[in-house]
């Protein structure tokens, strides 16, 4: 019985996934808002796990829409944010170190990493952000993952916050310039690292994913 209900509740997962995605226009639209009302004074982007020792298509992915919204000036700083999850290095860490490598100044960039969850990853990085004295903050990441969290951020976290997510035609565009850079990974180690699979189990991770383990006391929160 317990793997019917498993299997009924993924694939209900899975089924409403598959409509919870930003179009290609609404990224346009989304975009060009952004550009006539910014510059924001930070983007926050969720983390994705550093595996095989090298960055994922989605990681270069997140990290180089950052960029290119800095650069555009649409932004102003960047924040990562993710702890070590899935493997023994702070998400936020490599990706910032992976921000510096490709262009982005270090002064311009902050990382966030207590989130495990992507839930997480919005709430704490809003709120060190806040901490930091940032008052026009954005989330910055896929089409899917900002659309997923959008529900979230409204009614859990601020409706002030604005939405730019991934233009796949603009990223395309810039492809052919981006580079894979050598980054020291070890930097961003974790010591005593344990998955979060051994620490939590499957129901409770789907909890975090859906509406986080969230501490409201993190970065001076109530």
């Amino acid at each position: 019985m317990h793997k019917i209900v498993l299997f009924i509740l993924l694939f209900a997962i899975a089924f409403g996934a598959m409509s919870c995605s930003y179009s290609a226009k609404a990224t346009r639209q989304l975009l060009q808002k952004a550009e006539s009302s910014g510059p924001f004074d930070i983007i926050v982007v969720p983390g994705v796990p550093f595996e095989n020792g090298k960055w994922s298509r989605t990681m270069k992915g997140r990290i180089y829409w950052s960029k290119y919204l800095f650069d555009k000036g649409i932004t102003k700083n960047i924040m990562y944010s993710g702890s070590a999850v899935y493997t023994a290095y702070y998400e936020a860490e490599i990706m910032a170190m992976y921000a510096k490598a490709i262009g982005i100044p270090a002064k311009n960039i902050y990382t966030e990493t207590r989130a495990e969850h992507s839930t997480e990853n919005v709430y704490y990085g809003y709120k060190k952000a806040q901490q930091l004295g940032f008052e026009r903050i954005a989330l910055a990441s896929d089409p899917f993952q900002t659309r997923l969290l959008r529900r979230y951020v409204r009614k859990k976290v601020s409706a002030d916050i604005a939405f730019i997510p991934m233009v796949t035609d603009t990223l395309k565009a810039i492809e052919p310039a981006m580079i894979d850079p050598d980054i020291n990974a070890q930097a961003a180690f974790k010591p005593g690292f344990i998955s979060i699979k051994e620490r939590e189990s499957f129901w409770k991770r789907l909890r975090g994913t859906l509406r986080g383990n969230i501490d409201t006391t993190a970065y001076g929160t109530r």
